[in-house]
């Protein structure tokens, strides 16, 4: 018990009774700190064997966060170059599939064509004598078609034998063989009935003539040659150089983040459609590709790229780094051993960047621990 003793009055007495208030201010202020935090204190209860208790109803309580340890599977970004490319089976080339002179090429590169769209005329001897070809095969046929009408019509007026049908039948049947032919020929080549020597190249599909080889007024010697590349480019690869070392992170599905120099501030998303079986030898790199949408455009072949990839790892323990407490070289957390009873315990760590601290060892999956607010329990 603590004994106040009034001053000795020796002044005025207004001085006096100022002193003595101040003194028991001072002297109540030291008593009331420590009783607040012996108040608090009481709220925990330790028993012999380390385990501490916080009444549910005590002010610690709703100051505690507990949480169950689960375990997590982690991603790790794996940056890869690249490029964008157009797929090889939406990119065809244009043939002459016979010789001749080009007489009129109406576009460029860079320009939309549609399918069905003549990109190139040219005249040809070849197609003139297929034309002619078609031309005589349809006018055999129809000979051919009224001789064995009137065959017919003899045989039934009794005046015609029936060998004569049987070799009226079978011009017949030939003619409508060679006109089959000829027809099939002409069209083949993209020829038209009664269109003479001209021969028009057209577009199969859509998309934007990326490379021109010739030019109105040559001749075509070789039928091989490609005279112009059409590239469908509505859907594009972006085509990521996985680095050996890096090949058996990397599996189809995996998601992955595209970005483009070319398309600044953009990210494109998108899942690894296909690997590439075989390692180049010269990079020592495995091609992995993403299909794009790109239907304005704006993504062009051979663009640069960086294809971040997102390779899962192993499941494993992750706590948050609010629940560690810090002793020299000794990391513990406090286990939820029973309803609001906690004890401490030692644990391994791997550091992280993050919020999350992958645990090593001391916990398992399933456990509770105090994620919140540990720092109230650490009295030792």
């Amino acid at each position: 018990m603590l004994h106040i003793m009034p001053p000795t009055i020796s002044g005025p007495a207004t001085g006096s009774i100022a002193a003595w208030g101040l003194a028991a201010l001072l002297l109540a202020a030291t008593v009331a700190a420590p009783s607040a935090a012996r108040a608090e204190n009481t709220t925990m209860i330790r028993d012999d064997h380390g385990r501490l208790t916080v009444p549910e109803n005590s002010p610690m309580a709703a100051r505690l966060a507990v949480a169950p340890v689960t375990l997590t599977k982690p991603s790790r970004a794996i940056p890869v170059p690249g490029a964008i490319m157009a797929e090889p089976a939406r990119s065809i080339s244009v043939q002459a599939p016979l010789a001749g002179h080009i007489v009129s090429l109406p576009v460029a590169p860079g320009d939309h064509v549609t399918r069905g769209q003549v990109v190139a005329e040219l005249l040809s001897g070849d197609m003139a004598q297929a034309t002619t070809d078609e031309v005589k095969a349809r006018a055999a046929l129809d000979l051919a078609r009224r001789a064995l009408t009137r065959a017919q019509g003899v045989a039934q007026a009794g005046g015609g034998a029936v060998r004569d049908i049987e070799a009226a039948r079978s011009t017949y049947l030939q003619a409508v063989a060679e006109d089959d032919r000829a027809t099939a020929r002409l069209a083949a080549l993209g020829g038209q009935p009664g269109g003479g020597g001209t021969m028009k190249l057209v577009s199969p599909v859509d998309g934007v003539v990326s490379t021109v080889n010739t030019a109105a007024g040559a001749n075509v010697t070789d039928p091989t040659a490609p005279l112009l590349t059409i590239a469908d480019t509505r859907e594009v690869w972006a085509v990521a150089n996985v680095p050996e070392n890096e090949v058996a992170t990397i599996q189809a599905g995996q998601q992955a983040d595209i970005y483009v120099p070319g398309l600044p501030g953009e990210v494109l998303h998108g899942a690894i459609a296909a690997i590439e079986p075989t390692l180049h030898a010269d990079t020592r790199t495995l091609q992995a590709r993403v299909v794009l949408p790109n239907a304005d455009g704006a993504l062009k072949p051979n663009m640069f790229a960086t294809v971040t990839v997102e390779a899962p790892q192993s499941p494993r323990i992750m706590v948050p780094q609010s629940a560690l407490l810090m002793n020299n070289d000794t990391v513990t957390v406090f286990v939820e051993v029973a309803p609001h009873t906690y004890m401490r315990r030692n644990i391994d760590i791997i550091y992280d960047d993050g919020d999350l601290c992958e645990v090593d060892s001391g916990l398992s999956a399933g456990e509770r621990i105090v994620t919140q607010g540990a720092v109230l329990l650490n009295d030792d």
